[in-house]
């Protein structure tokens, strides 16, 4: 059954979301399991909301921001024995359909309506929706309160301009009446000291692996570790964007198994969370193979454990552990695992150690970004360059050789005191997707902030007085270009002052009235 019922989906889109909703039968997960999925959203569908959603994402961090192609699915699958049943079991997973990658929110909003779901029946699905439809609209930055069958979630969406590594806390408001107030401290994030636990003493390494977008397989016992592992990993990169595929938990009937695991080609870079057996076979290929065994919290410190060689993985059964060749750039930082280790003897909370873990992750990438950031800026051209009566500037190019040059006075031993080959880590990054992804939004905010920039210079000009200097012809063509400007700068949200804009209409219409009448007609009819 699918809920609203005008809900479009594509044949295979159907056949991706029934195949990726169950746990593979060898997973064996009795009681209730909540796991989430990603698949490609088929080709050539009609974009609904779209602008509306557009709007919204620009004031998301990059890592918040949906990606057109995918959509995330969110499950809650309950298997019970029933006699009643033919099978033994009773069976049945709920599955909520996003473009947002709200993990938290959407797994907390199923916690919440699946139980009740699997007692009733579709009548519940309806009131469950005509709950959704009065959320409010998922602004950035704003105190948000979702009702949710007798429920209020209350949230706090991220902005681009938050400080990287800082949770807003919703501080809790007692409400009178009948409403449970439920406040969520994150929307996206994931238990990463629990994810990353089993392979404790690996965490720089993996973090390398992430950042280069090496080819990665997680094989997991079931479909909740292998989501929430590939969730971990994606995000220990923040605030950098995992630019390549990721899918956190891939089945052998996914349309796309035959492309990711053909021998024929390189694998490509691509996070993968696996569970099948099948897998141990299909990608013994693979570079890098995390295996991982039941999740569960170390009541001791997890003993120190070597990386292993690829050829000894030949089965799932495979003792848990990193399976790869890769030789780390970085020295291994031995305070992060110390302090870690502390938090297990004297039991800390495990939130309180995945604050510890994403701090720990965020400055190291922030070392390794700052220098790339600060040597893009560089390439901005200056602002005495740029003509209200030319093209603006351009940028200049990203020299490898040039970049280099300034890591030996500005590189990340400003900020971390980790010893390494990061001239070799760089050399990588520069040939990645991450690399790629981060350096085309850099430049496409940096070439919006030059038209910007541009506009402003022209409206401090005195263009009536120009217009009287020049002919009709060119008149009437400058009024039509400061018409586009005024467009672009709507149609692609440049960082331009309200008051600029209006000064700007306000120089086009003062420049038109200055013409003759049947030319202002024509002027004043076009919309460009």
């Amino acid at each position: 059954v699918i809920y609203p019922p005008h809900s479009k989906l594509t044949d295979k889109e159907k056949t991706n979301i029934c195949y990726l909703s169950f746990p593979d039968s060898n997973s064996g997960c009795l009681g209730d399991t909540q796991f989430c999925f990603r698949f490609r959203r088929s080709p050539g569908r009609k974009v609904s909301l779209c602008c509306f959603l557009d709007q919204l994402d620009r004031d998301l961090p990059v890592y918040l921001k949906k990606d057109p192609a995918y959509y995330y699915g969110y499950v809650y699958f309950r298997q019970v024995r029933d006699k009643s049943l033919k099978r033994g079991y009773f069976q049945k997973s709920l599955v909520l359909i996003s473009k947002l990658p709200y993990v938290h929110l959407f797994r907390t909003m199923l916690k919440q309506i699946a139980p009740e779901y699997f007692e009733k029946s579709e009548a519940f699905l309806e009131a469950v929706c005509s709950d959704v439809d009065r959320w409010p609209p998922p602004v950035p930055g704003k105190i948000l309160h979702l009702p949710i069958m007798g429920i209020i979630m209350k949230l706090r969406i991220p902005t681009y301009r938050d400080k990287p590594g800082t949770t807003s806390i919703v501080q809790n408001m007692h409400q009178a009446g009948a409403q449970i107030s439920m406040t969520l401290p994150t929307i996206h994030e994931v238990d990463l000291f629990r994810c990353f636990c089993p392979v404790f003493f690996h965490i720089q390494m993996l973090w390398e692996l992430v950042l280069l977008g090496e080819p990665l397989v997680v094989m997991a016992p079931s479909p909740s570790e292998s989501s929430e592992t590939v969730l971990a990993l994606v995000s220990c990169i923040s605030p950098l964007k995992y630019c390549s595929d990721f899918r956190p938990y891939f089945t052998i009937h996914d349309s796309e198994f035959k492309e990711y695991t053909t021998r024929t080609q390189a694998p490509p870079s691509v996070i993968l969370g696996v569970t099948n057996p099948f897998f141990a076979k299909t990608l013994q290929h693979w570079p890098h193979i995390i295996r991982i065994g039941d999740i569960k919290l170390p009541g001791e410190v997890p003993k120190q454990v070597k990386v292993k060689k690829l050829k000894n993985l030949k089965t799932l059964d495979s003792k848990p552990g990193v399976y790869t060749s890769y030789k780390p750039y970085l020295n291994k930082d031995e305070e992060i695992v110390k302090q870690l280790q502390k938090g297990v003897q004297q039991k800390r909370p495990t939130e309180a150690q995945s604050v510890i873990l994403r701090r720990y992750f965020l400055e190291l990438t922030e070392s390794f970004i700052i220098p790339l950031e600060r040597y893009v800026a560089s390439l901005m051209p200056l602002q005495k360059c740029i003509s209200p009566w030319k093209s603006p500037p351009q940028l200049r190019q990203f020299s490898q050789d040039d970049f280099m040059k300034t890591l030996e006075k500005a590189g990340p031993q400003l900020t971390s005191g980790l010893k390494g080959d990061w001239i070799g880590l760089y050399r990588h990054f520069l040939k990645s997707p991450n690399f790629d992804g981060w350096f085309r939004s850099r430049q496409k905010e940096m070439m919006q902030k030059l038209e910007a920039l541009h506009l402003e210079a022209l409206c401090n000009e005195n263009l009536v007085f120009w217009s009287q200097k020049h002919t009709e012809v060119e008149t009437v063509d400058l009024v039509l270009k400061l018409k586009n400007k005024l467009l672009q700068a709507d149609r692609e949200h440049l960082p331009v002052k309200a008051d600029t804009l209006k000064k700007l209409e306000t120089h086009i219409s003062d420049i038109i009235l200055a013409l003759p009448e049947d030319l202002q007609d024509i002027l004043l009819k076009t919309g460009t």
